[in-house]
């Protein structure tokens, strides 16, 4: 057995069933072996599309995402996405071939397990034939258990050798999350003990913990109002009390609703300032509950009065079984009132007024009717940019893992590739990529990859021909903004010319064809909508509001 077939083997036989990359000559023969082992292969035209589509495989499937590269470039190619990876604690392993360390020269020489540890990566080795399966069993453990991508760097002059036939792998055990400590949670039924008006927010640690339905019972028990950040968008779709996303996405109930907070459970959000709307959606003197399994963010991005370090949902379980033995129930902001205005004042009710024309449509109403088409069961994949928080505020998700929010690091073009994971990990689902025309362009060699694979997906596209976030952040100032405006592109020709369908959308009624492809769903569709480009997102001018 060669090395490169002990690493295919030691993942396949891990649950490692899909993954994704560039073949080069330095990944060829380890692409070729986990292939052989048994595992789905996609081949994108991109390394940084490469990774994203393994991190939104992870995002929307619950596994880990594999992706695969060439050494040298093929890995420079593929940092934006790991660093985005990286800073959503993404569990994902990157196979990237390397230069052997005696190399001294070589175009490809880069330290690439430095530069993967500078991003905030785990970097990992192949230490010798002898070493390879343990070694790659060690990496993909490590991307499972601390939630963070690793990089198992494979020196080139090793894959060929031979391996053990009978490697000697360490047996791990299942590991628990810390439980909360009981003084922790008996400071925080104090608090709750006393309170009126309880808010919980939960982010992507909470729905990472598939804590749901423990802090449901908790809320119910006090009374509090559900919210999430956008990482935990759709933990608590479809529950009464519900009130969306948290911060520059809240509808202008929940802005109403949590200024009145007197006290904020936040269990696995950071609290940052898009969250907290730059600190200023709660009220000042409301009192500060954090709950994470890691200790170093509590406290990190805002004012805390009471930290707990532990699992989202034993520690949710742990505050209301505290309160239940003191007796406390709360009515709190559960009032038949509330629960009636909820479903009323979603954001798709707010009114506003139509910015359509003749030659484009208004995001919101093209929003508003996409989310009407599509079928409850989707995933919602976006990209960054002015249009960002359309999709969010008005396109529904079933449930956390039917958003992939790819917006840790906050960069254009990573959307596209995020989707094609999700529509690979999810094919029962209809996935959607929401993209501005700006990072679509940049991953545009992605179009052809998701037609090749006859993916089943919707790739919106919020086409204002211009990169819209700096149009509308700088022109109100009087600066001059011709370098962020482009001609308009067609991307619905470029679709048909890739092997997917496409669509133009200037008006709702142009949105017929979905209807029809919903029913086959044998392609994907490019809807290239030309949204108006004098409106400016309602989201985007508050956080403006702020510098």
């Amino acid at each position: 057995m060669r090395v490169s077939e002990a690493i295919g083997r030691t993942l396949a036989d891990r649950g490692v069933d899909t993954f994704f990359g560039l073949v080069g000559s330095g990944n060829f023969t380890v692409v070729n072996a986990l292939h052989a082992a048994g595992a789905s292969f996609y081949a994108a035209r991109h390394e940084n599309g490469a990774i994203t589509m393994a991190d939104g495989y992870a995002r929307a499937g619950g596994k880990v995402g594999v992706c695969t590269t060439h050494q040298g470039p093929g890995f420079t190619n593929a940092l934006t996405g790991l660093t985005e990876a990286a800073k959503n604690r993404t569990p994902l392993l990157l196979l990237a071939a390397d230069t052997p360390p005696g190399t001294l020269w070589s175009n490809f020489k880069i330290d690439q397990g430095g530069v993967a540890g500078t991003l905030g990566a785990i970097p990992e080795r192949v230490r010798g034939p002898e070493s390879a399966a343990a070694d790659t069993a060690r990496a993909l453990r490590r991307a499972r258990v601390e939630r963070r991508p690793v990089v198992l760097n494979i020196p080139i002059d090793l894959v060929g050798q031979e391996s053990s036939n009978s490697p000697h792998i360490p047996g791990w055990p299942d590991l628990e999350p810390p439980r909360p400590a009981a003084g922790a949670i008996e400071r925080v039924a104090d608090l709750l003990e006393i309170c009126e008006r309880p808010v919980i927010v939960a982010g992507r640690g909470a729905a990472l913990s598939g804590a749901r339905a423990e802090l449901e019972g908790l809320g119910e028990r006090v009374g509090a109002l559900l919210a999430t950040s956008a990482m935990g968008h759709g933990l608590f779709s479809g529950l009464p009390y519900a009130v969306g996303i948290a911060g520059g996405f809240a509808s202008p109930l929940a802005v109403e609703l949590l200024s009145r907070a007197d006290v904020v459970l936040a269990f696995g959000a950071t609290l940052n300032h898009w969250t907290t709307r730059h600190g200023r959606l709660f009220p000042p003197g409301a009192r500060v509950v954090q709950v994470d399994l890691d200790e170093e963010a509590v406290g990190a991005l805002h004012r805390v009065d009471v930290g707990v370090v532990g699992d989202a949902a034993a520690a949710a379980k742990a505050i209301a079984d505290e309160l239940a033995r003191r007796g406390v129930r709360k009515e709190g902001f559960r009032t038949a009132e509330v629960r009636r205005e909820i479903p009323r004042r979603r954001w798709r009710d707010e009114p506003y007024r139509d910015e359509g024309t003749d030659g484009y449509i208004d995001p919101r109403t093209l929003s508003i009717a996409l989310d009407d088409l599509l079928p409850p069961e989707r995933t919602v994949a976006t990209d960054s940019g002015h249009f960002l928080g359309y999709p969010a505020m008005y396109l529904r998700v079933p449930d956390p893992h039917g958003f992939v929010f790819p917006n840790a690091f906050q960069s254009v073009g990573l959307g596209l590739g995020c989707a094609i994971g999700a529509a690979v990990a999810r094919p029962d689902r209809v996935a959607v990529a929401a993209l501005g025309d700006g990072g679509a362009l940049m991953a545009l060699g992605e179009l052809e990859t998701a037609a090749r694979y006859r993916l089943g997906m919707v790739i919106l596209i919020y086409n204002d021909a211009a990169y819209g976030a700096e149009v509308h952040h700088f022109g109100p100032m009087g600066h001059p903004v011709e370098h962020t405006r482009f001609p308009d592109t067609d991307f619905a020709a470029l679709a048909r010319a890739a092997g997917a369908e496409g669509v133009t959308v200037r008006r709702p009624e142009d949105l017929a064809p979905l209807k029809e492809w919903l029913g086959r769903r044998d392609r994907p569709l490019v809807i290239d909508a030309k949204v108006n480009p004098a409106v400016r997102a309602g989201w985007l001018e508050e956080a403006f509001r702020a510098h």
